[in-house]
């Protein structure tokens, strides 16, 4: 067996039949066989050459396309222009007949609201006869004050009353008898002049013992608290045993039971209103409203709220409690006034506002007065015309001065 030789051509490695094939690296031999299986070194790299020469054309052509491609090449087509100027939805509201009820907020309040108190010296009390909430008539007991100090005094006076009393009907009898004798001489018209002062003074005396002893029974009677006028029991601030003085308010009484709301009212709709226009007011926390009927109009204007004081005439129902905050809506007939969206009206700490455009379609704010909010929509008492241009909606987003593109609204048909 021929041995295996290697022969490098075109850089791979070509075996050749040897003697052995564990001597395949060895040399050859042979110098002839070795001549017949080799290459020269220069056919090689000449082979590399042809290789590398066609490798860099193609290279550089793909070079050059992708810059031909990247300056000549499709440009994307641009997005056209945005606008900066946004585009708002704006209305025109003109004028429309509302109803003219005027919402306003207040407290329950009775409408004359008594202090029932202690009228004599005070003492212990020894029974309450009344709570919160109990209707009372004129004149009836509500405390009893203990008397027992004062009724052994009017009864010393009254035994006091009938020894003047006594001392009265003797000085009496004693000069009628003087009258009967002076005329035969026995007794002396100077007697006559005693015996009648005498009786004069003992008169005297009843008449003071009497005021004395009414004086006494009439404050004996002031001892019993009673109510003043009919009424409902709004507070009681006295428990059996205390210890109670003149000045001391022991219950709150509402005269007449009829309570009433105090309403606060803006200036503007105070010049609309007047006494027995008829209401409605709901307590916070209720859904049932309670009819009344304004009976009067506060004559003076807060100089910091601007608002005037309405009061609304209630009869007392157990719904209706003294200090609880209300709503009261005052019926007072329809007005023209422009009407806007909810969402077009705006409020800060300046108070409530609108956006207009005008003539060079630039926003500004105007400062308005709300007047009536129903289900059509928000009524505007001042501030605008109806002629306005406002804006329905993005109000709160626009600054004063913007430049914007107003597009008009669509009326539902």
């Amino acid at each position: 067996m021929r041995a295996l030789q290697t022969v490098t051509y075109l850089g791979n490695t070509v075996c050749a039949k040897g003697r052995s094939s564990m001597n395949m690296h060895n040399k050859l031999p042979d110098p002839d066989m070795a001549s017949a299986y080799s290459l020269p070194a220069d056919t090689g790299r000449a082979t590399q050459r042809r290789w590398v020469k066609p490798a860099l054309v193609v290279l550089l052509i793909a070079v050059a396309a992708f810059v031909a491609w990247k300056v000549f090449g499709a440009k994307p087509a641009e997005a056209p222009p945005v606008s900066s100027v946004p585009e708002v939805t704006i209305i025109v509201p003109g004028m429309s007949a509302v109803a003219q009820t005027i919402t306003a907020t207040g407290s329950i309040a009775a409408r004359r609201d008594s202090a029932v108190g202690v009228q004599g010296e005070g003492g212990r009390v020894i029974t309450v006869l009344a709570e919160a909430g109990q209707q009372v008539r004129k004149g009836q007991v509500l405390v009893q004050i203990d008397s027992a100090v004062q009724t052994q005094t009017s009864r010393q006076l009254a035994a006091s009353l009938r020894s003047a009393q006594a001392d009265a009907q003797l000085a009496e009898a004693n000069l009628k008898r003087a009258q009967a004798l002076v005329g035969r001489g026995f007794i002396s018209k100077a007697d006559i002049d005693q015996r009648t002062a005498t009786r004069d003074g003992a008169v005297a005396r009843v008449g003071v013992a009497a005021a004395q002893l009414a004086a006494n029974e009439a404050l004996i009677g002031r001892l019993s608290v009673r109510a003043p006028s009919d009424g409902l029991i709004l507070a009681r601030s006295v428990e059996a045993g205390q210890i109670v003085s003149p000045g001391v308010v022991l219950f709150r009484l509402a005269e007449g039971s009829v309570l009433e709301m105090r309403a606060q009212v803006a200036e503007q709709d105070m010049a609309v209103l007047k006494v027995g226009m008829p209401a409605s007011v709901t307590p916070v926390g209720s859904t049932q409203d309670y009819r009344g009927r304004v009976w009067l109009l506060d004559p003076v204007i807060d100089n910091a709220s601007r608002q005037g004081i309405a009061r609304i005439a209630l009869p007392y129902s157990p719904g209706l409690r003294v200090g609880a905050f209300a709503k009261s809506q005052i019926v007072a007939g329809e007005a023209m006034r422009p009407v806007l969206p909810q969402s077009a009206v705006q409020a800060d700490d300046k108070g409530s506002y609108v956006m207009i455009v005008g003539a060079d379609n630039k926003v500004e704010r105007r400062s308005v007065a709300v007047g009536t909010v129903s289900d059509i929509g928000v009524s505007i008492a001042t501030g605008l015309n109806g002629t306005e241009r406002v804006v329905a909606s993005a109000a709160a987003f626009l600054r004063p001065g913007e430049k914007i593109n107003p597009v008009v609204a669509k009326t539902a048909a």
